[in-house]
């Protein structure tokens, strides 16, 4: 049946948690790269030890803001500061409800004076286009859809990341030269395939590394100046298999469930937003019931974003979060699982009856907003989120958010399967719930992100 809206469709659903948990989804699969260029384990170090090149141009939702109002509309929204962000800096915007729940996030770059792009998942996108749209703003915004969900099969531009301790070895190569001196999260140019590239100075995994983007039409030509020019320093290309995975490495968050299910001061933007877009179709899996779907909203503090929130201006959601700037109840944290446990769990897969939960690799996340609980001597004490294994690390990792008195180097366990034997959702199979002993470890997990990221955190932030 065809809903006109989002509230439409979780109103005859019984609710998010009916429509979420059942969602008929199916398996995501980043679009339009090849899984493996090679093999995914040499893919994987090869931005730990040598360099990578990840093709980034067809899973985010790019969101172009331009008009008079833009930094007003941005500030109007975002938890950060705006007093000093200029043209050829970047941040990364997130943005809240009224109550300081986490919308969603992505990267903003201020390309010219009055003109910036957002780019990631399309929560923090719609927040943003909903306002310009229904605001009193002199803006535009535009468009360009992630390829799984856009019909004419091409991006207004290409977007490719090349990192790794050579990355900068191979774009001087490539680039015919030395490099511009860029800062961290901030951009200049280079010439690639004898096209001019922006670029944004940003390592995805804590080592050095450039974005670069620039017209669709030009992608060929700039891949493969940067590929030839990697055959000296051991670049590899990394496929779709195992891109999502430099994440656990460096302890982003990337699918927090969005903050709008609930609320009548949100109706009319549940009603603005389509009953198949993002929202309407995540589906939501995992060990976690909460009584209500907002039992599954994160805050700053979860999200390990504070350091991003500055009370400089007025925000949506702004009285909330200073109502709990010094009391945060959980924090970021990695969970490293046990292997014998994982080896276990996967060894039920050659044993009579249910077997427990499939745990892929390299990527095991089955839903859109996974949400597994961690236990420790039976009570709860946090979720484990996005999940996966690092060859590098030789260890199963999760990202995971627990109560602010659990130390590092805590064991808990974290439940993996769902109730009952599992929902509808076509990805989950008939299994039993197990559990998986993890140690509680830093986020950045890998002590090559913790240094880098330690530096950069104040101006990725945009307050430097």
């Amino acid at each position: 049946m065809a809903y006109a809206n989002l509230e439409e469709k979780l109103q005859a659903a019984g609710g998010a948690m009916e429509m979420a948990r059942d969602s008929q989804i199916g398996p995501y699969v980043y679009p339009a790269v090849p899984a493996e260029f090679s093999n995914w384990r040499e893919e994987q170090v090869a931005w730990r030890e040598t360099s990578a090149l990840f093709d980034q141009s067809h899973h985010m939702l790019d969101l172009q803001i331009e008009g008079p109002d833009t930094v007003e509309l941005l500030s109007d929204l975002g938890v950060n500061s705006f007093a000093s962000f200029a043209v050829d800096k970047a941040k990364q915007l997130v943005v809240c409800n009224s109550d300081g729940y986490v919308i969603g996030d992505g990267i903003l770059f201020h390309l010219e004076e009055n003109r910036v792009r957002l780019v990631g998942r399309p929560s923090a996108h719609n927040w943003v286009q909903y306002h310009a749209e229904t605001g009193d703003y002199d803006v535009e915004v535009t468009r360009d859809e992630r390829t799984a969900v856009n019909p004419t099969g091409r991006r207004q531009i290409y977007r490719f990341q090349v990192q790794g301790p050579t990355a900068l070895d191979v774009l001087r190569k490539a680039n015919g030269g030395s490099l511009p001196e860029i800062k961290f999260f901030n951009m200049g140019e280079l010439t690639l395939g004898g096209h001019t590239v922006r670029a944004l100075h940003h390592g995805m995994s804590g080592v050095p590394g450039l974005e670069l983007w620039g017209p669709w039409d030009e992608r060929e030509d700039v891949r493969g100046a940067i590929v030839e020019a990697g055959r000296d320093f051991g670049l590899r290309q990394v496929g779709s298999r195992v891109y999502a995975t430099n994440t656990l490495e460096s302890g982003w968050i990337p699918c927090p469930l969005p903050a709008v299910f609930t609320g009548d001061d949100l109706k009319a933007y549940r009603e603005w937003l389509p009953a198949d877009g993002y929202e309407g179709t995540g589906s939501l899996g995992g060990s976690f019931y909460a009584d209500d779907i907002s039992g599954y909203y994160l805050t700053p503090h979860d999200l390990g974003y504070w350091p991003f929130v500055k009370f400089d201006h007025d925000f949506v959601g702004r009285e909330a979060l200073q109502a709990i700037a010094d009391e945060p109840r959980r924090k970021k944290v990695t969970l490293a699982w046990n292997g014998e446990d994982v080896a276990r769990a996967v060894g039920t897969l050659f044993e009579k009856g249910d077997p427990a939960k499939y745990i892929d690799i390299p990527l095991s996340n089955y839903a859109t907003w996974p949400y597994d609980k961690l236990l420790r001597d039976g009570e709860m004490v946090g979720v484990s989120t996005f999940s996966g294994y690092s060859y590098n690390e030789r260890s199963y990792l999760s990202l995971g958010i627990v109560d602010v008195d659990v130390e590092l180097g805590t064991e808990v366990t974290l439940v993996w399967g769902e109730e009952d034997g599992g929902s509808s959702k076509p990805v989950v199979e008939r299994h039993v719930q197990t559990e998986i002993r993890a140690i509680v470890s830093p986020a950045p997990y890998s002590e090559v992100a913790r240094t880098s990221y330690a530096e950069g955190w104040r101006t990725k932030a945009g307050v430097a």
